[in-house]
């Protein structure tokens, strides 16, 4: 399936609020949760999430959910998670990804790491205007969200994301803000300490620095490498 066809399979709106729940997770999500979840009945939501996987949208798996195994354990059932595969559409097309990469190629083998970083600062701060730096991780969350980076709540140390604002799973646990989402994944693959460093350079440019709020690097598979936190914790 062409991306234009796996994009209009969004255009349902019970099919994208499916999506949206599950990709908002970050974890395998079963039928029963997503129906409840999204106030569906179990049949349509199971409908809706296989055109999803058949779209390419979404990975399909198998597990028991009860979290027992052996006799009297019950059928593994079927699990959803957002699927890794980039889906964009361009009209006419375009290939930024195939410049960008071109350019990262080239900043890295000229050694201009210290110079990307710092106009991706700038950028930052452009971004960001006249307005003060973060007051706080809650506007960070925002700010990043409106970038795309899918921010969430967790507790500091912890494996999986609580995946909401104002929770921190882990007492006593300083909360950070993670990102399920990498804007710039794609270069980052093939380019991981240039791109992250300049992603790392953004986002203190634009979250700002010397305020309630920084970045820093902290890599995680399938993450945005960069977390953010409050300026007083320690690292």
């Amino acid at each position: 399936m062409n991306d234009i066809d796996a994009i209009a399979a969004l255009q349902d709106p019970v099919r994208r609020r499916l999506y949206e729940y599950v990709a908002a997770q970050g974890r395998e999500v079963g039928r029963n949760e997503a129906a409840e979840a999204t106030g569906v009945a179990r049949t349509l939501a199971a409908h809706h999430l296989d055109r999803l996987a058949e779209a390419g949208l979404l990975d399909t798996g198998s597990r028991r959910l009860t979290g027992r195994s052996g006799p009297g354990a019950g059928r593994p059932a079927k699990v959803y998670t957002r699927a890794r595969e980039e889906r964009a559409v361009s009209l006419p097309a375009r290939d930024y990804r195939t410049a960008a990469e071109l350019l990262a190629e080239a900043a890295e083998q000229a050694g201009l790491d210290a110079g990307l970083c710092a106009a991706a600062r700038r950028r930052g701060e452009a971004l960001r205007g006249s307005a003060a730096p973060c007051g706080g991780l809650e506007e960070a969350m925002e700010t990043l969200a409106a970038r795309g980076y899918e921010p969430h709540l967790e507790a500091a140390g912890t494996a999986e994301g609580v995946g909401g604002a104002g929770e921190a799973s882990g007492a006593g646990a300083a909360a950070v803000v993670r990102m399920r989402n990498c804007p710039f994944h794609a270069v980052a693959e093939r380019f991981p300490p240039l791109v992250c460093g300049m992603n790392l350079a953004l986002l203190e440019g634009l979250l700002g620095t010397g305020g309630a709020v920084r970045a820093r690097m902290a890599a995680r598979s399938g993450e945005c490498c960069v977390v953010v936190e409050a300026a007083d914790e320690e690292l």
